[in-house]
């Protein structure tokens, strides 16, 4: 059978969409490939096809649970073998996969890049053919990239480390420079690099200066339009999620059927909330950039940006998600600069203080050679949020510093299915002795056994693998349930980097962090140049990821109105830091509180920005915790350096 007979077998599409065709014959070919499609370009199909094509499983790395149930959902529905193990299954529901996987009878496997980290995981990994991995959202691999997760970084090692090939790279966002360091990162030849047009004709950019007490007002308007100027199903993207509820429960006492979505909500709510919009039961979803990646709604007739979007990346990937269907959709931008305030503290905030450095990279230096950590316990020590820890940690393996070796749990909760007893009789007397030894040293509750793999190694006198092995082999059995617990990651020491200086480690970090807020403000202010620009909008965003087109659209905002200036931006007076303001911020630093000690801290405490140390101490209840959230980050970290 040609790939077209099998794609209408398996999915029944007539044909393949641009650039599918090409990349599934690479990777059937044995090469790998990176699909830089926009979104709703039909990246997925360059995987599941050959999946079903090809001998063994396939993996797939995917950030995002509502993609991956989704996606499995559509793929059994179909009568494809395909699972998810993501945190929101059953200790019987992850038995069952791990069953299937031993049986080859799973085609397509999806997971969170994290679990590449997970030891029982990986044993398993190990005894199972791998076909093909596919890694969605790959611009994360790149520190271009508007969305650098440290986590991808490693993708490349495993995959080089278990001769995983060939490997796809996905992603709907890369500008030149992020698609080099994917290729690179994967050994990914220029040939195989697969891109189609990001244009999408039936998008009209539109952006509407908007000031911020009037732009409520503008989005009510848009939707309550009817008959054929209809605006929904509709997405208004808004930056915080204390926006999205305001701006839903405005529009429904306004008559229009919205919801909030947004990552502080509920499990349950979140999935309720998502499922009626895609019914078509909620005509409007106002969410954070929580809401959307990897939903598949083909009707979306409009996108609104509330707020601006973050980068460009976004803007795209956002706009992206209307008109699927090839019919025309309105995507606004309701643009107001008192946005960058809080776009700019999420920047700002973020980074370390040159303290916190110091003493992470103190820490570890006197750890010796090899070594393991506790990142959550870390980061509360050095008092770093766990996300910047990570990528902290990253640079420091890209620095020479540290080798990372993998990472393991230091305890496990293990129930008895059938009682411990009956486990026991189960098994020859010798191993008998050797699972006694193991379940005693071990701390009994009402339901669970709870093992330290330390204690545990001193008990039977046996190392960690032999223990690893009997536990898994029991719960493969049906004989107990384990629940990991205390992920720790073991790390090296580069050859002769205990003779460096400190302080010029803690330097070099520092740099890069500078370098790292530079980038995000940068693009910031490349989002303000599209909202602003008289020019063509769309020839404008396409440029920016490389992409030449010949002749203005026609139906952008700039194109319409037929502008020559510069679009004026609103932006309210900047706010003035009182007398007042001053005499709270020396009343909380002679409350001497010890997570605010360094200029730094106290200004993200004062801009509503939480921290471990911060969240310990349950100071985001204090009564001045958020005094300055609407002030510039640097005017505030100015303020606090000067008292």
């Amino acid at each position: 059978m040609n790939l077209r007979g099998a794609l209408k077998e398996h999915f029944g599409h007539e044909g393949f969409r641009p650039g599918q065709e090409r990349v599934v014959e690479a990777l059937l070919a044995g090469k790998s490939a990176l699909a830089v499609f926009p979104t709703g370009g039909g990246k997925s199909i360059c995987y599941q096809l050959p999946a079903l094509l090809m001998e063994g499983l396939t993996l797939v790395i995917s950030p995002l649970i509502a993609l991956m149930k989704d996606q499995v959902e559509a793929l059994k529905a179909r009568g494809i073998a395909a699972a998810r193990l993501d945190s929101t299954l059953s200790a019987a529901e992850v038995q069952g996969v791990f069953a299937d996987m031993r049986a080859g009878r799973l085609k397509l496997l999806y997971i969170a890049p994290e679990r590449l980290m997970n030891e029982s995981f990986m044993e398993r990994l190990g005894q199972t053919k791998i076909a093909l991995l596919a890694i969605d959202e790959a611009h994360c691999i790149s520190e271009w990239g508007h969305n650098f997760r440290p986590e991808y970084l490693r993708l490349a090692a495993v995959a080089r480390r278990l001769k995983l090939h060939p490997v796809l790279a996905l992603t709907a966002t890369a500008t030149p420079a992020v698609a080099t360091d994917i290729r690179k990162a994967f050994d990914i030849k220029e040939v195989d690099h697969v891109q189609t047009p990001f244009r999408r004709a039936n998008l009209a950019l539109l952006v509407t200066p908007s000031a911020v007490d009037k732009r409520l007002e503008v989005l009510t308007r848009r939707l309550k339009q009817s008959g054929k100027g209809r605006l929904f199903p509709a997405v208004v993207y808004v930056t915080l999620q204390q926006t999205a509820e305001q701006v839903a429960t405005h529009l429904a006492k306004q008559g229009v059927n919205a919801r909030a979505y947004h990552a502080g909500l509920p499990d349950e709510v979140r999935a309720e909330v998502q499922e009626a919009f895609m019914r078509g039961t909620v005509d409007v979803m106002v969410a954070t950039i929580a809401f959307g990646m990897g939903i598949d709604k083909a009707d979306v007739r409009a996108v609104f940006h509330y707020n601006l979007p973050k980068t460009l990346e976004n803007y795209q990937q956002e706009t992206g998600r209307a008109g699927r269907d090839g019919l025309p959709a309105h995507c606004e931008m309701l643009a107001c600069l008192d946005d960058l305030g809080v776009l700019r503290n999420f920047v700002y905030g973020d980074t370390p203080t040159a303290l916190a450095l110091k003493q992470l990279v103190d820490h570890l230096l006197r750890k010796g050679s090899e070594f393991d950590i506790s990142r959550y316990d870390l980061a509360h020590t050095v008092d770093i949020r766990p996300l910047v820890l990570e990528t902290v940690l990253t640079y420091l393996e890209l620095e020479g510093v540290l080798q990372p070796l993998g990472a393991f749990y230091n305890g496990y909760q293990v129930h008895f299915t059938h009682g411990e007893e009956r486990v026991l009789s189960g098994h020859k007397p010798e191993r008998q002795q050797f699972l006694k030894r193991l379940f005693d040293s071990g701390k009994r509750g009402y339901r669970w056994l709870t093992l330290d793999m330390t204690v545990a190694m001193e008990a039977t006198g046996d190392g960690r693998e032999r223990i690893m092995k009997a536990l898994l082999w029991m719960e493969e059995a049906g004989d107990i349930t384990l629940k990991p617990s205390g992920l720790r990651h073991r790390y090296r020491l580069c050859e002769n980097a205990g003779q460096r200086d400190p302080a010029v480690i803690c330097k070099r970090m520092q740099a890069l962090f500078a370098a790292r807020e530079v980038a995000d403000a940068k693009r910031l202010e490349e989002v303000v140049g599209l909202a602003s620009d008289p020019g063509c909008l769309t020839r404008h965003l396409l440029r920016h990821f490389g992409e030449v087109m010949e002749e203005d659209c026609g139906t952008c905002s700039s194109c319409v109105e037929g502008l020559t200036v510069p679009r004026q931006l609103p932006k309210s007076p900047e706010p003035l830091i009182t007398t007042e303001h001053v005499q709270q911020i020396q009343a909380v630093m002679a409350e001497g509180h010890a997570a605010l000690r360094a200029p730094r801290q106290l200004a993200r405490f004062l801009c509503g920005l939480s921290s471990p140390a911060t969240t310990r101490a349950r100071l985001s209840r204090h009564d001045a915790f958020g005094l300055l959230e609407g002030y510039p980050f640097q005017v505030v970290l100015e303020q606090t350096e000067s008292q």
